[in-house]
């Protein structure tokens, strides 16, 4: 897939957005009840610690500001939350078969955006004077 090759960093910049758009509407489910509201019977340190961090670091994502720092942070609380509520609960570490698919695809993204950088079209770049 050369022709892809000098789209690259554009490809990425679309990629590092739409995960924290995606990743921060789940914090605005559970910080304020939007998008279907709170999952039932889910304890206050989840809609609170982590709907904070996936509003919060999903933002940051999006825009690119310490997008390396906050992406470390939602890879851990991603792997977090793979093993406290797939792999624990349900007794096995397959994805497929414990749901947890979502948790682990954004646990390795995260960590990819982490070791990239905020990259272009960000804020970071923005501040660095870095060319759009």
């Amino acid at each position: 897939m050369k022709f892809l090759l000098p789209h690259a960093e554009r490809i990425y910049a679309v990629l590092r957005i739409m995960t924290g758009f995606m990743f921060c509407l789940h914090g605005f489910q559970k910080i304020f009840g939007l998008f279907g509201g709170v999952p039932p019977g889910a304890p206050p340190f989840i809609i609170y610690a982590a709907g904070g961090i996936e509003l919060v670091c999903g933002l940051l994502v999006l825009i690119g500001l310490f997008a390396a720092p906050a992406a470390f942070l939602a890879s851990g609380t991603m792997a977090f939350a793979y093993f406290m509520g797939h792999v624990f609960p349900k007794g096995n570490i397959l994805p497929i078969i414990n749901q947890g698919e979502l948790a682990a695809v954004y646990c390795f993204l995260f960590l990819y955006i982490a070791a990239h950088g905020s990259g272009i079209w960000s804020v970071d770049a923005a501040r660095r004077g870095a060319k759009a």
